[in-house]
């Protein structure tokens, strides 16, 4: 599942007509860099893209044009505006509902890129099964560690402190918005929605659910990682990325 149902306002006017995920990096678009590491993956079937009522032509129009070996579907969350949405970890229990989701499921944010292959992310998954497990990436600097949701890992790797956006980090590890759900814990996201009214930032869930239950993280070592929230970050990737093509 491929999470594509902000309004990112703070890309405006980039993103005033145009959903964040489909903004051009070089000669294609954020999108397709997330499917060239999904595609090579035997085990994924199916891959759901969830946006809104906005953009939901836009996906559907790119779909119409790309041509990758995996069945895309779009599903439209219905929302209209920044205001309605049903955010993040709403949006992953809406899909697995609506669509009537009984099978292992990876879920990415449709803009976040990185210059890594899932094999290694998938097997460690699979291996720590029935448990969650989440992608980590170690950003190097405190300051901008203040901006993610920060983790401590046991020799097992399993999460021993997980802290949304601390003050304060204990760490650089932080997470990325990469998760694996094993079809035997899809129910855990209805079970922390129905507790909390936080249905945006999925570091919320992750924090919730790791203080009660085992959760573990992979760390992706020596690739770069990008976060496309502002201008900033997107002109860093786009710079990264372009001058591959």
């Amino acid at each position: 599942m491929l999470l594509a149902a902000g309004y990112a306002t703070r890309l405006y006017p980039l993103t005033l007509d145009k959903p964040k995920p489909l903004l051009p990096i070089g000669t294609r678009p954020i999108i397709e860099f997330i499917l060239d590491i999904v595609e090579p993956l035997k085990e994924v079937d199916e891959v759901f893209i969830v946006t809104n009522q906005k953009f939901s032509t836009h996906f559907e129009d790119w779909n119409r044009g790309y041509s990758g070996p995996k069945k895309i579907v779009v599903v439209n969350d219905g929302t209209i505006s920044n205001e309605d949405r049903l955010g993040a970890t709403g949006d992953i229990e809406f899909v697995i509902r609506k669509k009537n989701i009984k099978d292992d499921l990876i879920v990415l944010a449709g803009d976040n890129i990185f210059k890594a292959g899932l094999r290694g992310f998938l097997d460690f998954s699979l291996s720590k099964r029935p448990a969650l497990s989440i992608g980590l990436y170690d950003v190097g600097d405190m300051e901008l560690a203040k901006k993610y949701g920060i983790v401590s890992l046991d020799s097992e790797k399993k999460i021993i402190e997980f802290r949304e956006k601390p003050k304060a980090p204990s760490s650089t590890l932080a997470a990325q918005c990469l998760y694996f759900f094993p079809k035997e814990r899809l129910g855990v996201m209805k079970e922390y929605l129905d507790t909390s009214t936080n249905q945006d930032a999925p570091g919320y869930f992750l924090e919730w659910l790791s203080g009660k239950e085992a959760v573990f993280g992979y760390v992706f070592k020596g690739e770069k990682w990008f976060d496309i929230g502002d201008r900033s970050s997107y002109e860093k990737a786009e710079y990264e990325f372009r001058k591959e093509q």
